[in-house]
């Protein structure tokens, strides 16, 4: 066999990438994107899982059988975790955007004539992606100073127009659960579907104690969405979608027979489906039942709840909301004598060699201002250096104490350019005239001028910041 490049030179240049390249996605410190048990067996167990499979397609199930039986006991195990009953069906998808993307369609095809969603501000953009994909508008409600779904506001852009109603359990940018319970009943008494977003935290909050009800067990709620590859722990390309009917998941299903190939008949959004991230994912769910899951879920929450105490001990830092145990929000507090930017917090935490993830303040319609925060998710992988991170906290927070917060000034001429159409040529010279990539190692800075381009244009900007890294 002849090669281009030989096959061992080839794996070389791509581990070469990979240690130049990528964040871990072992050993805790990454506190975004990465869920890490920290349990070597289970780490052998989902690569050996996934390579088994490496070479099946779940397009066609009836091809591969065991596909189908490993589908059909994901969804037995979750209906049971999320408290469906016999009414409730399943369906596996290769992530939480595509269950969210799903929800949305079975709700529009149960509701024919209603062309709204709402949902809260905190709500995923996989939302604002559905809407724009399937032709329907979504409405954003506040949410109040805790992070939550403020209910009034939501009670009020409720219409007969509303096709879905969309909460979160919990959010990802503060890790709190909105108030499912009032705003599903008020969805009821409306005929309103309700989908709650647990992708984040669906396979968490089943397992820890004093959580506000959230999952099917809540009259109203239509339908839910959880990662298998987030607090499932297996790897990306995993997660379901409960619905409370067969005749609603039947809608967003699709079948044609009217060309001259094989009749082809599909339960989610793609064709070919990798079937490694969904076995390797159940496998996960096999290995380690309910029992194995509480350890680690309850491992999760003892984490947070010292991160909590920590933050809270010093002075100018404060916490968003009340977190249930996945994730922490940061935010400066503003009462303080010596407020603590949590951005340059983040900057000096990657120097004690620890990631958290930056999000930019927003100042919503109709409701308070929301901070700049840093955001950490919390895995059990953490434990392993927790009382380092606990010490980097106190102690980076000290060092930045006093630093100005970034102003974002950069962005001060982008203002002009709100409502405008930009061609690519025009967004790289802007990138270009902000310095994008000097900025990327100021994440502070970086996140201000987020904060500060008006919202249509730092839409395009980040676009055309994607494309030019994947190749243009």
């Amino acid at each position: 066999m002849t090669f281009a490049i030989q096959p061992d030179e080839v794996l070389a240049r791509l581990r070469t990438l990979r240690a130049e390249r990528d964040a871990p996605t072992k050993g805790g410190r990454v506190l975004s994107y990465v869920y890490d048990p920290g349990v070597p067996e289970l780490h052998h167990l989902v690569e050996e899982a996934a390579l088994e499979v490496l070479h099946l397609n779940g397009l066609d199930p009836f091809v591969y059988g065991s596909l189908a039986v490993v589908e059909r006991e994901i969804g037995q195990t979750m209906r049971s975790l999320l408290h469906g009953d016999d009414d409730v069906v399943s369906t596996c998808t290769s992530g939480g955007t595509e269950s969210v993307i799903l929800a949305v369609l079975a709700a529009r095809e149960a509701n024919p004539g209603r062309t709204r969603i709402v949902a809260p501000t905190t709500r995923h953009p996989a939302f604002a992606k559905a809407a724009h994909l399937l032709g329907m508008r979504l409405d954003v409600v506040p949410v109040t100073a805790d992070g939550v779904a403020d209910v009034d506001a939501f009670v009020a852009a409720l219409d007969d127009d509303v096709a879905l109603a969309v909460v979160s359990a919990p959010s990802y940018p503060h890790g709190v659960v909105d108030p499912i319970e009032a705003i599903a009943a008020a969805c009821a008494e409306r005929g309103i579907d309700v989908h709650v977003d647990a992708c984040f935290g669906g396979m968490v909050l089943p397992f820890l104690p004093d959580v506000p009800a959230w999952d099917l067990a809540v009259p109203g709620v239509t339908s839910i969405s959880a990662d298998l590859h987030k607090y499932g722990y297996g790897p990306k390309g995993a997660s379901v979608l409960l619905q409370r009917g067969q005749d609603r998941q039947r809608g967003m299903m699709f079948a044609d027979a009217d060309w001259p190939g094989y009749p082809v008949a599909t339960s989610t959004l793609l064709g070919s489906r990798q079937a490694a991230g969904l076995v390797a994912a159940w496998a996960v769910l096999q290995s380690l039942g309910t029992v194995g899951f509480g350890e680690l879920q309850g491992r999760c929450a003892s984490i947070a709840a010292a991160i909590r105490a920590t933050v809270e001990g010093i002075d100018g830092l404060r916490v968003i909301g009340e977190p249930v145990g996945v994730a922490i929000a940061i935010a400066a507090d503003a009462t303080s004598d010596s407020p603590v930017d949590p951005l340059r917090l983040g900057d000096a935490l990657v120097a004690r060699g620890f990631l958290a993830q930056a999000q930019p303040g927003l100042q919503q319609v109709g409701g308070p201002a929301l901070p700049t925060t840093l955001h950490l998710t919390v895995t059990p992988a953490l434990h392993a250096h927790l009382d380092e991170l606990l010490a980097a906290l106190v102690s980076t927070a000290e060092s930045v104490r006093g630093v100005p917060a970034a102003t974002g000034e950069a962005a001060a001429p982008l203002q002009a350019l709100e409502g405008t159409t930009l061609d690519a040529a025009t967004a790289g010279a802007i990138l270009a005239q902000l310095g994008v990539e000097q900025l990327g190692t100021d994440r502070a800075e970086l996140i201000a001028v987020i904060e500060a381009t008006p919202r249509t244009v730092v839409h395009r900007l980040l676009v055309e910041l994607l494309a030019r890294e994947l190749g243009d």
